[in-house]
């Protein structure tokens, strides 16, 4: 069975679920078995280290799925950025069709992609965001409410306000992201005007994710008060699993202290050092609230054959009340 939304149409896809770009965490490994299992996912262009090494990593999905997927440009101020248009063209170069933008503006590059006729999908967390995002002419929205890991904005607005609140004003597809981990969370996200979800930390969790075992056990154990919000007082908030690194970080901050004072603890390679590890105090790593809803492991494929079957029924039950 499939659920067929105007984002499967537009994208091509048999399940209106779609794994957004993680860092470390979207392989091609990961990726394809998302594109398998009839989803879409994103793989990030800055996990490959150089562009030629982006291209070398889409031929291996390529090698492992004839289904669509695609790949994800988070674009975040730095110091030193990585060389976004390279990646992009050898991106566009290499065939793929459909591209997740998150952090910068993505108007600069949408000719490239328009030219190519890439779809692309814009994540956004408000709605005034994502209407700007309409206009400047992406394909899709991606909009995340308040429950989810990573960079839920500065707003607060969890998805059952934020969700109606777009679907009220926007032309184009989207989907909601943040909060959702099973069926009735999809079927509750179509009922409110969305037309799919994206998931990040249900995948973390799921056998084919290349993380450490201690992680995702943790993912299972922890419940949905398991998250910090870190570098709130610097409008910069990103909800991460709570351990003692994102406790210090949440006490430095609000005693007054600065980002110098805490870059040490939220640097990515401490982040890394947990996925590779398993130390899960070595440093900080992404999770939603949806961790109070995951209570196993299962394949990426049963994860989607499940949610898809879950919705169906939870959409069955509410039609079922009528007179």
């Amino acid at each position: 069975m499939a659920l067929s939304t105007r984002f499967t149409d537009l994208f091509g896809v048999e399940h209106p679920i779609v794994c957004g770009g993680m860092t470390r965490v979207g392989t091609p490994e990961l990726i394809a078995a998302v594109a398998n299992a009839g989803a879409l996912g994103f793989m990030p262009a800055h996990n490959s280290p150089t562009p030629e090494d982006l291209v070398k990593d889409i031929a291996r999905v390529r090698d492992l799925t004839d289904q669509p997927f695609g790949v994800n440009f988070t674009i975040l101020p730095a110091r030193q950025p990585p060389p976004w248009e390279e990646y992009m063209r050898a991106t566009v170069e290499s065939g793929v069709q459909a591209i997740e933008t998150a952090g910068q503006n993505p108007e600069p590059y949408l000719p490239l992609f328009k030219e190519a006729g890439v779809k692309v999908l814009h994540k956004c967390t408000s709605v005034r965001h994502s209407l700007k995002a309409e206009r400047i002419g992406v394909d899709a929205v991606s909009i995340d409410g308040f429950e989810a890991a990573g960079h839920p904005g500065e707003d607060d607005v969890p998805g059952l306000v934020l969700i109606p609140a777009l679907a009220d004003k926007i032309g184009i597809p989207f989907i909601a992201s943040g909060g959702f981990a099973d069926g009735r969370g999809l079927a509750a996200a179509l009922a409110l005007g969305a037309q799919g979800i994206s998931m990040g930390t249900r995948f973390m969790c799921t056998v084919e994710a290349p993380i450490h075992e201690n992680v995702k056990n943790q993912i299972v154990a922890n419940d949905e008060r398991s998250t910090n919000l870190i570098f709130r007082q610097l409008r910069n908030t990103g909800r991460y699993a709570k351990n003692g690194v994102t406790d210090e970080i949440v006490r430095i901050l609000n005693e007054g202290g600065t980002f110098e004072d805490v870059a040490h603890l939220a640097s990515g390679e401490k982040g890394a050092v947990v996925l590779q590890t398993g130390d899960l105090e070595a440093g900080v790593w992404c999770a939603g609230q949806t961790q109070g809803l995951i209570s196993d492991i299962p394949t990426v494929a049963d994860v989607v054959t499940r949610i898809v079957a879950e919705a169906e029924s939870a959409l069955d039950r509410v039609a079922a009340l009528r007179r």
